[in-house]
């Protein structure tokens, strides 16, 4: 089977084609790059990917992580991965030099986490985590914390955490009970038990480092009181050098559904009342400086499931092209007609152009939002870069959720390619079905950012944020208009736009009156629809730069993959957006069954 994780020619067409990537090197702060330098980075993690990472999916998956007395060891073959990613300084790319970055733009860096993150999403938390963890104590660390934990953390030398849920709690981070005391030296002393803890404990680090949520004693109730601590496994002291084990101890770990190559922990902080750690910004502000790292991995999060998409797909692609079997549709009461792959098989043509409009749809909106980063970065007024930073906030949790659930459906699609072997361990994809499916589950549940959307989202800066989006895919849809092979599907999109648009306004009234419970209960169709019209927005855009792209393109092999960008448009905004006005006419209707269902009637 060939060893496929993302399309390269597609990934350059959104890089340099339809986002422009290569004239982020006229802006000062990415000067000292060139397109030349942008593409030998993601070739070399292409290649790390395939070579070395991808085999290791498999063995997390049948080796899963192994817990013995406190201590958790991963996958044997994880460890070399591991640390030939750290040798190619693939950890932080888009962070300061200074502390072990390498200053690329957050759209490059996304091309680059592609491949690593549908290769092994297991691999990556051991890689990964710790940048999270570092961006807070960047933002809002003092100079202490920043030289103490910053660059290890960076550069994946010590791994990183979050510790936010707790088994009373759940997504209810105000209910916490973790505890913090004020000790003399300064520093705090921590007590409490946290779970479902990604890469709590693992044998690949000399250090891990724990964001914890918990309440100083006296603090108000609820979320108003929680603040912030950095806790490290093993304590470090004021010249970087590694003390004494700090009481964090791993006292389990979870049999899951898939992804068991990643350690998920059940930590007990302080039992020994030996847990120490470092109070993050100010007191009872610990919500506002994790929901930075959160929103962080909530976009992540998104991306594990259109890359994880990504690779199922291809994988379902040449399978279908190498699987023969049944006969063409023309020769069917032919009896000496040779058998066919599969491929040539309507339905299956079916299952593999939804699976592409999903894969392709999904890597241009989570590119189209990093690039928004570096808008941001490059950005000339506060006014501006604020404006940026709404739009980010407004697409996060559709990134997140969205991604992560049509994600799924993609994996699953791709087990119906591969047909009854699709449902075994001799292919790949049943394990990407049980993988993926976390990503609509952690660091907020798909309707978790559905309520978001709907009740903090749509009214940011009394809806203006909302209504630049669909300027934005209403510049689009005026541009296709203007050439003739697109004009078609500009209007039908407009038409998807226009009922959106409607939809919304109608959807955040009712949020805001006494049918609010009625609304609540329609919040995640509406994050669907809002999935489903950017996907057809960004379809549109990309028929268009493709359609100028053919203008010039003299090689055949570039005309077809130019066209197939136009048939792949045609087949989501005919075939998919129906389906969605459908599903906006159920919300636009609000009803209440949901809610007016007697607890009794449940059963």
């Amino acid at each position: 089977m060939a060893q496929l994780i993302a399309d390269q020619r597609e990934i350059d067409f959104i890089l340099y084609e339809l986002l422009r990537a290569d004239e982020l090197v006229k802006a000062d702060q990415f000067s000292d790059f060139s397109k030349k330098s942008f593409d030998m980075i993601i070739a070399e993690t292409r290649r790390l990917a395939q070579k070395e990472i991808l085999p290791t999916l498999t063995d997390g998956d049948r080796e899963g992580v192994k817990f013995d007395k406190g201590r958790v060891k991963v996958a044997d073959s994880f460890h070399r991965a591991r640390s030939l990613i750290l040798e190619a300084e693939l950890t932080a790319l888009p962070e300061d030099p200074r502390w072990g970055g390498q200053g690329l733009p957050v759209l490059i860096s996304m091309a680059v986490l592609d491949y690593m993150l549908a290769a092994n999403y297991a691999l990556s938390g051991y890689v990964h985590m710790g940048h999270g963890t570092g961006k807070m104590i960047e933002l809002y660390g003092t100079d202490l914390l920043k030289e103490l934990f910053l660059e290890n953390l960076y550069t994946a030398k010590w791994g990183g955490t979050m510790l936010l849920t707790e088994a009373e709690a759940g997504s209810d981070v105000g209910a916490l009970t973790t505890s913090a005391k004020k000790l003399p030296d300064g520093s705090w002393s921590i007590t409490g038990n946290k779970i479902f803890i990604t890469a709590g404990e693992h044998d690949m680090t000399e250090n891990i480092i724990h964001p914890v949520l918990a309440r100083i004693e006296g603090a108000p109730a609820g979320s108003a009181g929680i603040s912030i601590f950095i806790v490290p496994k093993i304590w470090v002291n004021e010249d970087k050098s590694l003390g004494d084990s700090n009481d964090v101890v791993c006292v389990g770990t979870e049999e899951k559904m898939g992804l068991h190559g990643s350690a998920t922990c059940s930590m007990a902080l302080g039992s020994k009342d030996q847990c120490r750690g470092f109070l993050l910004g100010e007191e009872n502000k610990g919500l506002k400086i994790m929901f930075h790292m959160m929103n962080e991995a909530r976009l992540n999060v998104g991306f594990q499931g259109s890359s994880t998409a990504s690779l199922a797909y291809l994988y379902a692609l040449d399978y279908a092209r190498q699987r023969v079997q049944g006969k063409n549709l023309v020769d069917l009461r032919n009896p000496d007609a040779p058998s066919v792959p599969i491929i040539q098989h309507p339905d299956v043509r079916r299952m593999l152009t939804w699976m592409k409009v999903h894969v392709d749809g999904m890597r241009s909106l989570v590119y189209y939002v990093s690039s928004l980063f570096d808008q941001k970065e490059m950005a000339a007024t506060p006014e501006e870069r604020e404006t940026i930073d709404q739009m980010i906030g407004l697409l996060t949790p559709v990134v997140k959720a969205y991604c992560a659930q049509r994600g799924f459906e993609v994996c699953v699609q791709a087990v119906h390619v591969f047909g009854g072997y699709g449902y075994t361990s001799e292919y790949p994809v049943e394990q990407l079905v049980r993988d993926v499916k976390i990503a609509s589950i952690y660091e907020g549940t798909d309707g978790i950012q559905a309520m978001d959307l709907l009740g903090r989202k749509l009214g940011m800066n009394e809806g203006r944020v909302f209504m630049g989006l669909l300027e934005e895919m209403g510049k689009t849809i005026v541009a296709a208009k203007k050439i003739d092979s697109l004009a078609s599907l500009a209007d039908k999109l407009e038409k998807s736009v226009n009922t959106f648009g409607e939809t919304a306004m109608g959807l955040g009234t009712a949020a805001m009156s006494k049918t609010y419970a009625a609304a609540f209960a329609h919040a995640h169709p509406f994050l669907e629809i809002t999935g489903d019209v950017t996907l057809g927005w960004m379809h549109l855009w990309r028929a268009m730069s493709a359609t100028h792209c053919l203008e010039t393109a003299k090689k055949e092999k570039d005309r077809g993959f130019y066209q197939g960008i136009i048939t792949t448009a045609t087949f989501y905004i005919e075939t998919v957006l129906p389906v969605t006005h459908g599903r906006m006419m159920s919300v636009q209707g609000l009803s209440t069954a949901a809610v007016d269902m007697e607890d009794v009637g449940f059963g």
